[in-house]
C-alpha cells in the first residue's frame, strides 16, 4: 500500500510503515481495508469504484473509469457539480461495495460521479488556498446573517477544491427564506453557493467535543449514520426519564442509548406481562418495578402498608400458574428474596481481646506494676543531678542494709570464702609449722 496524503518522503508520517497506515489515526474515521492483501481470484478484475472522504468525514462513491491503482489515502480530483473537487481516498475494493450495499446505492445511478485523476501539485495548491478562506467566509457569513435577521444558525463552510463553490450547512428550527442571503453571499466572495440544512446531530459531529462518558463524541470519530432515539430505549432498560441526563451536546437524546437496546429486549423476553397482578389471600400485588440482570420483580401489597416485596422471576411465573389454576398462595411475603437469612456465629468476643484500647490497658497495667514493684521505673536522680540519699539505719539493730535482690546477692558474695585466700592461709600454716616443729 502506499500513502500520499501524509508522507514526504515516502514513508508515512502516522504509521510509519512504509505505506501501511489504515488505522494512523492521522485522520478523521479512518478505516482499515482487512482485504487488501487478498489477491483476486482467477481473472476476476478489483471492483472499480471507490471511496473519498472530504471535509468533516463526508464521502462519497466514484467511478473509476482510467482504472488507475489507487490505494488508500491518495489525493484525487474528481466530478463535482459544477467543475472538480479534491478529497482523499478513503476506502478500495470489495469493501466499497459493501457500503454501497448498505447505503442502497446503485452503481448505475446518477449520483455516482467519475474519477479523473490522481492530484497534481497545482490542485493541491488550489485546494489549500480554498481551504484557507473557510474560517473567514463563516465569520462574514454570520455577520450577514445577523444584517439580514434570519432566525438561522451558520455552522461550517466548505470550499470546493477548485475555489469555485462553497457549501454553508445551517441550523433552523423553521423554514427560511434565504435567498437574499444567497445574493449577498454570491457577490460578497465570488463563489457559487449551496446552502444545506443539517441537524444538531450533524453539528455535534462537526463542532466535537467531549461527552459526558469521559471520551470523545461519537459522531464527531467513527458514527456515520444517525438513526432515531426515543424516550422508548430509556424506558426499556430502566433509566430516569431526566432530560439532563438523557440529553447529549446536541440537546438531543443520546445516540448510546442504542447500543445495548437489543440485550435489553432479549433479556426482557423472559419477563412476563407487567400488567398481571398477583392474586394471593391477602390481597392483589400491583407490580412496581424491575431489575433485568438480577431477575427481581417488586410488588406492593396496598392493604400491607404498601410495603414493596423482592419476588424472584421463577417465584412471579409460579405465582401467575398458581393463579391461572384458581389457586393462591398464603402470602407474598414467602416469596420474598430479600429475607434476612441468620447467619450462624462461628466466633465471639467473649473476654474484650478485640477492643481497639487493648494494648493501651496492657501498657497502663504494666506501668502499675512496675511502680509497686521496689526500684522499678523510678526516675533515677543522676539524670537529675541529684545524688541518692541513704536510707537511714536504726542505731543498734545490726541488720545489714538491704538495697533488693541485687544487695542480698552482693552481702552473700561478701561471705562467701575465697579460694585463692583459702589456699594462701593452708600454706602459711604449712611452713609455720616447719619452722616451729613440735618439741
Amino acid at each position: 500500500m502506499g500513502c500520499g496524503s501524509c508522507s514526504s518522503s515516502g514513508i508515512p508520517k502516522g504509521c510509519r510503515n512504509n505505506g501501511s497506515c489504515g488505522v494512523n489515526g492521522c485522520e478523521k474515521q479512518t478505516v482499515f481495508d482487512w482485504l487488501s492483501d487478498m489477491e483476486q481470484a482467477g481473472a476476476a478484475t478489483p471492483f472499480e469504484f471507490i471511496e473519498v472522504r472530504f471535509k468533516n468525514g463526508r464521502k462519497e462513491y466514484f467511478k473509476n473509469v482510467n482504472d488507475i491503482r489507487l490505494y488508500m489515502g491518495d489525493v484525487v480530483a474528481v466530478e463535482g457539480s459544477p467543475g472538480h473537487d479534491i478529497g482523499a481516498v478513503s476506502l478500495t475494493g470489495e469493501l466499497v461495495r459493501l457500503q454501497m450495499n448498505k447505503r442502497r446505492l446503485k452503481p448505475e445511478s446518477p449520483e455516482v460521479r467519475k474519477l479523473y485523476r490522481k492530484a497534481n501539485q497545482r490542485d493541491i495548491d488550489i485546494w489549500r488556498s480554498a481551504q484557507d478562506r473557510e474560517h473567514a467566509t463563516m465569520v462574514r457569513g454570520r455577520e450577514i446573517i445577523k444584517e439580514l435577521n434570519l432566525n438561522m444558525k451558520l455552522s461550517d463552510v466548505e470550499f470546493q477544491g477548485d475555489n469555485a463553490k462553497a457549501t454553508f450547512y445551517y441550523i433552523a428550527d423553521e423554514r427560511v427564506d434565504f435567498r437574499e442571503l444567497i445574493k449577498v453571499l454570491a457577490g460578497e466572495f465570488k463563489i457559487r453557493v449551496e446552502m444545506r440544512q443539517i441537524g444538531t446531530r450533524q453539528e455535534a459531529g462537526k463542532i466535537g467535543g467531549i461527552g459526558s462518558c469521559g471520551r470523545e463524541l461519537c459522531c464527531s470519530t467513527w458514527l456515520t449514520d444517525f438513526r432515531s432515539v426515543n424516550t422508548a430505549a430509556a424506558r426499556y432498560q430502566q433509566l430516569s426519564l431526566n432530560p439532563t441526563k438523557l440529553a447529549g451536546q446536541c440537546g438531543k437524546l443520546k445516540c448510546c442509548l442504542n447500543y445495548e437496546l437489543d440485550t435489553y429486549l432479549d433479556a426482557l423476553k423472559k419477563f412476563p406481562d407487567t400488567n398481571k397482578n398477583l392474586e394471593t389471600k391477602g390481597g392483589k400485588a400491583y407490580f412496581q418495578k424491575m431489575d433485568i440482570f438480577k431477575e427481581l420483580l417488586w410488588y406492593a401489597l396496598p392493604d400491607n402498608g404498601n410495603e414493596w416485596v423482592a419476588v424472584k422471576l421463577d417465584d412471579v411465573k409460579r405465582i401467575m400458574a398458581m393463579n391461572e389454576k384458581g389457586e393462591k398462595p398464603e402470602t407474598l411475603t414467602d416469596f420474598n428474596a430479600n429475607k434476612p437469612t441468620e447467619e450462624s456465629v462461628a466466633y465471639e468476643n467473649v473476654v474484650g481481646q478485640d477492643e481497639l484500647t487493648r494494648f493501651d490497658n496492657k501498657n497502663n497495667r504494666r506501668r502499675k506494676n512496675n511502680r509497686r514493684k521496689p526500684g522499678g521505673n523510678r526516675p533515677q536522680a543522676k539524670a537529675q543531678g541529684q545524688t541518692k540519699a541513704k536510707a537511714p539505719q536504726a542505731k543498734g539493730s545490726g541488720a545489714p542494709k538491704n538495697n533488693g535482690p541485687k544487695a542480698e546477692q552482693g552481702e552473700a558474695n561478701k561471705r562467701k570464702p575465697n579460694n585463692r585466700n583459702r589456699n594462701r592461709n593452708n600454706n602459711r600454716r604449712k611452713k609455720n609449722n616447719n619452722d616451729n616443729p613440735p618439741s
